[in-house]
């Protein structure tokens, strides 16, 4: 692993433990070079998944770029970023085990949209005006008035 200070190509492993919600491996190194400390994260990649976007763009799976999204939506909301991880994690293993290599962008969202709307309104409404693409107010009161509260049916 190279060293993220240094750019030095050895690394030793010093501390190596499960992340909170299990989905990956926390790895504390210390360069062989430099004698800086990082840490670094290991997860299981079933395939490599691309996006298909708009206009017929392609880009590869960013699992970060999608709980970045994710978390700005629940931003001051009582949601913790474990419930935030498990989300995640749970989409990327629902791509990964469809089958297909590249998967349409419109797909991830509904599957975001889905976690969220369990989760909680809010980050529901939030997540739902970007995705949706709202232009006005008038949208987020049509699609508020649609929502039920979670817990409430």
């Amino acid at each position: 692993m190279r060293c993220p200070f240094c750019g030095h190509e050895d690394s030793q492993v010093k501390d190596s433990r499960p992340t909170d919600d299990g989905a990956a491996i926390r790895r504390r190194r210390q360069c062989e070079g430099c004698a800086a400390r990082f840490t670094t994260f290991e997860r299981i990649q079933l395939r490599d998944l691309y996006v298909l976007k708009s206009e017929d763009k392609r880009e590869p799976f960013d699992r970060d770029k999608l709980l970045r999204s994710v978390s700005i939506a629940a931003r001051k909301r009582p949601i913790d970023s474990i419930r935030l991880e498990k989300l995640v994690s749970s989409i990327q293993r629902q791509l990964e085990t469809q089958g297909e290599n590249e998967i349409p962008s419109k797909r991830i969202g509904e599957l975001v949209m889905e976690g969220l709307k369990g989760m909680d309104s809010v980050a529901y409404i939030r997540f739902a005006s970007v995705y949706k693409d709202f232009r006005e107010a008038r949208d987020f009161e049509e699609f508020a008035g649609n929502v039920t509260e979670v817990g409430k049916g």
